[in-house]
């Protein structure tokens, strides 16, 4: 029973004057399905201790609203099967029909759940034209949301079978899913949609499930005052109306009316992108204008006119008419040519498309096409264009307004209040989970979300052994012919670790998907899918329910066996080619492609060049097209790798028995011209130090954002470079003697060095380089504790090598190099080895420029020695390293 929540909810007051009847909520209502073999409640809202009666199957069932109204009765365990009625008595009566027992599945996630099968009734027409299943039934919730508190109820809505007609709204992905169970057992299936396209997984939340994300509950608390939020969402006033400025609006005739002249106009070749066709870098607004002649039997009926995908919002004319529009990117541009709109002889088509950002255009390998009764007419080829309106930059001082700079759906906890909530007092048999696209931007720690929501749902529904279900992020985007890193490949690992959960089964979508849609029209084999996962854990089935599974790798002399669960009857390619899209790598994670066979049902990976190999990595791609290892029941590999950087760097050094981090002081040209080049030919990455005040920095700084690209730090060393004026320092300069310094004025230098460098390389973290070692200014103010804010470290310049425990970050030894031999650097790291600490070099001169200075070959000498002995000792970026240190000096945080 859930008694204890339903009480819970009544902390929605009703009073007499305003409730003075039974009411329902929306999902108790005609046509439901209700969860079979299990107690179920059924709960609403009346005047405080109204009596309310129900009737079900002969039978009568008594409750007694309470003080706020709230009242629940529990029906026992019903066998699958219906329809049934009941009916409420109180001071009015409700009576429902047409009530099926079966099972009920609850569908969350964003667009690719909510995806209907009306936007892939061309792919499955069979399903849309024959659908006349009255058992399988939808409950589609429509977006709401609530920053507050959970709500009582949802908005409206109606319980809908997959007949002919309401099948159109129903999601794709879960009616394959119900009707491959539905199919099995011939039990109704009841399936409740609460999805919502681009929203992050931390919308779906309860607030109770962010307990170990103090950072969220914080958000959360904060958008629970109205006066934080409105300044987002109330809409300003005195709006102005925009003053129409594209010209082919503005022409007498308008560009879209046949009489238009396109003497004028460019050729264009749909489809494809404008930037990649002469117009380069618009924002803005273009036309497009095709003569076609059409077969006489297309004027004598209704005409699909399918315009692929466009980029970003289109209106379309034909002949001068408007037959559709849509405003943003995603949707599959499919309108309806009326009867009488096409004529003999020549037809215009005009695309009047909108683009606000990025390549516009047409997306390739779509459908671009006129059709009806069998009878098709290709758009693809030579069409005119003309721009209509440019959209200029943003004037100098432009700042956006903050209306509709907050959306309330991507909020922490906003759909689960809304849209979640009211549906927990109800029975389920099982959770489906579609959603990921929106967190791929930032996709570290996703399975630490995952876990949570799963956790969560079960807790709130009080189902603490459902199947929780949720598909694997799709192939999408351009395929890379070269190892890479992918955002995507980050989310699909971490949506892999989720599996650790009990009760829980992936849907491996990578075959699946388009490379040009982020909405892949495939929702069949994804929903059976997903349905194999039901039948296993929700069913008991015995049977294969899922491709290979990671479990564990094994170095063997210079190659990698790697092991593999749900193997089923075996692993094999499943175009019989060789296997495709392993990569290999040694210590220094520089991912090869790898040579990779099956056998005895492991897959060995090996690389020629790679001697000691380490890492191992499989369809580590936004796109890995041509991942081909699958199991004989025809499942595909999930994609992985052998190994979580996040559970790397809970170990000292990672693992190696000493850290080294090269470092760069001054921003001088011999880095960019001398260490850089033997830094990127070792796969090594340094961290540099700069004064935005340099010469070579100024003069350079396209070189100093590539390099901050290809992974070396940019660290902060203030814009001036001020030291204290010494006698042994005659070349201070006195404008930026630290001993004339305010702690203010070293405080602004520092931020605004900051400001500087995000803007080549967009980050926020950074660590800080003492100039000359001076800690303080005016003699005795330090200033580094106004900076822990903005700062994560700070090296310092003493000639010293700590252990892990022993080090402060904002106080980081390093030891400056003058002239020493490439044999007197490596010695220091083999002393750094032995002792297992921390070494940080400091260069100036690297080969001239400075005059404190290493020799190139000494440099190239250290270096190399770094490389050859990467399986102990691991080099990287300062900010790396502190990393390293702070997890392991705070494993809790």
């Amino acid at each position: 029973m859930k008694l204890v929540k339903l009480l819970f909810w009544g902390l929605f007051m009703v009073t007499t004057n305003v409730v003075a009847q039974i009411k329902l909520p929306q999902l108790i209502s005609d046509g439901m399905v209700l969860q079979r073999n299990a107690e179920t409640t059924l709960w609403g809202w009346a005047s405080p201790n109204e009596q309310i009666t129900c009737r079900f199957k002969g039978k009568t069932y008594k409750a007694s609203a309470n003080e706020a109204g709230d009242w629940s009765i529990v029906l026992p365990a019903q066998t699958a099967g219906g329809p049934h009625k009941i009916t409420f008595i109180g001071k009015n009566k409700i009576k429902l029909e047409n009530i099926l027992f079966g099972d009920v599945w609850v569908c969350s996630g964003q667009s690719n759940m909510v995806t209907p099968m009306e936007r892939v009734k061309e792919r499955y027409p069979t399903e849309v034209s024959s659908a006349a299943n009255d058992e399988i039934r939808n409950f589609f919730i429509p977006t709401v949301t609530n920053l507050i508190s959970p709500e009582q109820d949802l908005p409206q809505s109606q319980w809908k079978p997959a007949v002919k007609g309401d099948i159109m709204s129903m999601g794709a992905v879960s009616y394959f899913f119900a009707k491959k169970i539905y199919e099995k057992y011939k039990v109704p299936i009841g399936i409740i949609n609460a999805s919502v396209g681009g929203t992050p997984i931390q919308s779906w939340i309860s607030e109770d499930g962010f307990k170990t994300f103090p950072e969220d509950l914080k958000t959360i608390a904060q958008n629970k005052d109205t006066s934080y939020t409105n300044q987002f969402t109330v809409r300003p006033t005195n709006r102005t109306e925009q003053k129409v400025k594209d010209m082919g609006l503005l022409a007498n005739p308008k560009w879209y009316n046949p009489e238009a002249s396109t003497t004028d106009w460019n050729n264009f070749y749909i489809p494809g992108y404008w930037e990649d066709q002469g117009i380069r870098n618009l924002n803005g607004v273009v036309w497009f204008r095709k003569e076609i002649t059409v077969p006489e039997t297309l004027l004598e009926t209704d005409v699909k006119l399918f315009i692929g995908r466009i980029v970003d919002a289109d209106e379309v004319y034909v002949n001068g008419t408007k037959v559709g529009n849509i405003t943003y990117k995603y949707p599959p541009r499919r309108y309806t040519v009326p009867k009488g709109v096409l004529k003999k002889g020549s037809n215009s088509i005009v695309i009047r498309v909108t683009n606000f950002n990025g390549k516009g255009g047409f997306v390739p390998d779509k459908n671009y096409e006129l059709t009806a009764n069998g009878v098709s007419v290709d758009l693809m080829g030579e069409w005119k264009y003309k721009v209509g309106e440019v959209f200029g930059p943003k004037p100098r001082g432009y700042k956006p307004g903050t209306y509709n700079s907050f959306w309330a759906q991507n909020q922490p906890t906003s759909l689960y209040n809304a849209m979640l909530a009211p549906l927990t007092p109800l029975n389920v048999k099982g959770f489906l989970w579609y959603q990921g696209e929106s967190n791929s931007g930032n996709p570290k720690g996703y399975g630490n979300y995952l876990k949570a929501l799963l956790k969560d749902m079960r807790k709130q529904f009080n189902a603490p052994e459902a199947p929780f279900l949720y598909v694997q992020l799709a192939n999408y985007q351009d395929v890379d012919y070269l190892p890479t890193e992918s955002n995507w490949a980050t989310l699909r690992f971490e949506q892999f670790s989720a599996l650790t959960e009990p009760k829980t089964a992936m849907a491996v979508a990578i075959d699946l998907g388009e490379w040009n849609d982020i909405h892949p029209l495939n929702k069949k084999d994804v929903g059976e899918r997903l349905a194999l996962g039901a039948l296993k854990l929700g069913y008991e089935e015995d049977l294969v329910y899922s491709g290979p599974i990671f479990t564990t790798s094994k170095v063997v002399g210079n190659t990698i066996v790697i092991s593999f669960d749900h193997i089923g009857s075996g692993l094999t390619a499943k175009d019989g080619k060789p296997l495709q899209r392993f990569e290999i790598a040694g210590e220094d994670q520089e991912f090869v492609w790898a040579n990779a066979k099956i056998i005895n049902n492991t897959v060995v990976v090996s690389h020629e060049q790679i001697k000691h190999p380490r890492y191992v990595r499989y369809a580590w791609a936004d796109n890995p097209q041509g991942a081909n290892l699958y199991n004989k029941e025809g499942l595909p590999a999930s994609p992985f790798r052998n190994y979580d950087p996040i559970e790397l760097n809970k170990k000292p050094w990672q693992g190696k028995k000493a850290a080294v981090v090269l470092t760069y002081d001054d921003a001088l040209n011999v880095h960019l011209d001398h260490a850089i080049p033997v830094l990127d030919s070792l796969g090594l990455k340094g961290t540099f130090y700069v004064s935005t005040f340099s010469e070579a920095f100024r003069n350079r700084l396209k070189d100093w954002r590539q390099i901050a690209n290809n992974g070396h730090e940019l660290g902060n060393h203030t814009i001036y470079h001020p030291c204290i004026g010494k006698e042994d320092r005659p070349w201070v300069n006195k404008n930026y003697d630290m001993a004339t310094y305010t702690v203010e004025r070293m405080v602004d230098e520092i931020k605004i060095n900051n400001t500087l460098l995000e803007a080549l390389d967009n980050k926020k973290k950074r660590t800080f380089a003492y100039t000359c070692g001076d800690f303080t200014v005016n003699g005795e103010n330090t200033f580094i504790e106004y900076l822990k804010d903005d700062l994560v470290g700070a090296r310092a310049v003493r000639p010293q090598m700590h252990t892990i425990n022993e080090i402060d970050l904002y106080n980081l030894d390093s030891y400056p190099i003058v002239g020493e031999t490439g044999d007197e650097l490596i010695a220091l790291v083999k002393q750094a080895i032995e002792k297992k600490a921390l070494l940080i070099f400091l260069f100036h001169g690297v080969g001239g420029e400075h005059a404190m200075d290493v020799s190139l070959p000494a440099h190239r000498k250290l270096l190399e020695y770094l490389k050859a002995n990467e399986t102990e000792v691991w080099t990287a970026p300062l900010i790396e390293v502190i990393r390293n240190i702070e997890t392991n000096l705070n494993p809790d945080n």
